[in-house]
């Protein structure tokens, strides 16, 4: 007796393009019936905007004399791109829970397409987010001290930025399906990653122990070299992390970025299969 056993070849670039961007597409006409994680993402800045670049501003002060709110915007920024953790922490424990990763394996569509089509439709989602929560800024008395380049160039950083936090998602969602575990934890990485950096405050403010770990967090790198390429004040206080920005970016960012991909490839074969 023969058994026939069906082999999945990997698909080609373009064929898992075109199949990432079909998922992606599926997942943007759900926000037209569910708009709350948009909304999610927009509130997270705006609160920080309003209550520390409005209420606590007489409190709060840069290094130099600088405006805070300029400090503060990259800041805001970054934490729009943490907020889409969990929203596709959410969706990518739903489609686990709710069988559509098994009528997907009935299809003949890769595997990693999925995970790809979820970050990009959330990344689309994430930059709508960032560019209300950008005009928000201004209005609350950011303004880049820089040409519209090194602007343009800050706001492709906060992209690459967001686009990462987005497999912190799927990775949380793989390993999490229960939905309120997932709401708790998301949640305490948003407020960890945010407060634990230069996002609202410099770390020399922090107990010194902690500061090696604000030091090289992604998000202080981010915000870092987000400032400098903005124009906006620094305040890096002399650490190497803060005066080679760039290369904690690689350093931090770069593995953040390739674990949680990696992981979530080998966590989803696992629970696909």
């Amino acid at each position: 007796m023969v058994t026939l056993t069906q082999v999945r070849t990997p698909a080609p670039p373009v064929a898992l393009a075109v199949e990432s961007l079909a998922v992606a597409g599926r997942r943007l006409r759900r926000l037209r019936r569910a708009p709350g994680r948009l909304i999610g993402i927009i509130m997270n800045p705006l609160v920080s905007m309003i209550v520390l670049g409005y209420l606590f501003r007489g409190s709060l002060s840069v290094t130099g004399g600088a405006g805070y709110q300029e400090y503060m915007f990259a800041g805001v920024a970054a934490q729009a791109g943490l907020a889409g953790i969990g929203p596709t922490a959410v969706a990518v424990a739903t489609d686990l829970r709710g069988g559509l990763v098994d009528r997907f394996r009935s299809l003949p569509i890769s595997r990693p397409a999925v995970l790809l089509g979820h970050t990009l439709g959330d990344l689309a989602v994430g930059l709508i987010g960032l560019a209300v929560v950008t005009v928000l800024g201004v209005l609350f008395g950011w303004r880049p001290g820089s040409g519209p380049l090194p602007v343009l160039a800050g706001f492709l950083l906060l992209a690459l930025f967001m686009y990462a936090m987005l497999w912190v998602g799927v990775l949380l969602g793989l390993f999490s399906r229960n939905l309120e575990t997932i709401n708790v934890v998301a949640g305490l990485v948003t407020v960890l990653f945010s407060f634990l950096s230069n996002a609202f405050q410099s770390v020399d403010r922090l107990p010194g122990w902690l500061r090696p770990l604000a030091e090289w967090n992604p998000v202080s790198a981010v915000v870092t070299r987000t400032r400098e390429l903005w124009g906006n004040p620094t305040a890096t206080q002399g650490s190497f992390a803060g005066e080679h920005a760039s290369l904690a970016i690689v350093v931090s960012l770069g593995a953040v970025f390739t674990l949680t991909v990696l992981l979530s490839l080998r966590r989803f074969r696992t629970a696909a299969s």
